[in-house]
């Protein structure tokens, strides 16, 4: 089932000094690193068990809408249960889309936090370029996207509750999406 937007009206963006503020763009930032790295089983360590991970299908629509994305259509729509076998498929010899396994790079970046009504929880908001080398005769691809993440505090750490990701671009131009954003 997919996810809505979090509507951010009437909401306070804590400051850029703001120590939980701080703490969310360190978590985005060591996150990063991970996915960069593909240390996957360690980003899966940092998802709740009970994280909703997706990434709708994008669509141009008339400026009067009221959705920018396709109800009910989704490129992902994760749970803790689908990440696992995600990850786990990455090391069989049936990952070909990732073998040899792409370059990548997350640029993350127009981190706002929110805090939210449950006091163990953030909303932020942030902005990602996703870079992908793979093989040595393609251009590199480019995903930018916004995402609205849900950090929760659990065991004294901060983990991914939700991620939304809003592709910038409604088709997808590389050949396949077998990463994470």
């Amino acid at each position: 089932m997919a996810i809505s937007r979090i509507d951010t009206t009437g909401m306070k963006p804590l400051s850029f000094g703001d120590p939980r503020h701080l703490e969310a763009h360190q978590f985005l930032v060591d996150e990063s690193y991970l996915l960069d790295a593909q240390l996957y089983d360690e980003w899966l360590a940092n998802l709740t068990e009970d994280i909703h991970y997706s990434v709708p299908v994008r669509v141009t629509t008339a400026r009067s809408s009221d959705f920018d994305t396709s109800p009910g259509m989704a490129h992902f729509d994760d749970d803790m249960y689908s990440l696992k076998l995600r990850v786990a498929r990455f090391a069989t010899e049936h990952a070909w889309t990732e073998d040899p396994p792409s370059r990548l790079r997350h640029y993350v970046t127009n981190v706002r936090s929110f805090e939210t009504v449950a006091a163990e929880e953030l909303f932020v908001q942030s902005a990602t370029l996703v870079f992908r080398s793979r093989g040595d005769n393609r251009e590199p691809d480019f995903i930018s996207a916004t995402r609205e993440d849900i950090l929760r505090r659990e065991g004294g750490s901060l983990k991914l509750s939700r991620r939304l990701v809003i592709m910038d671009e409604s088709v997808v131009r590389m050949q396949n999406l077998a990463i994470f954003l």
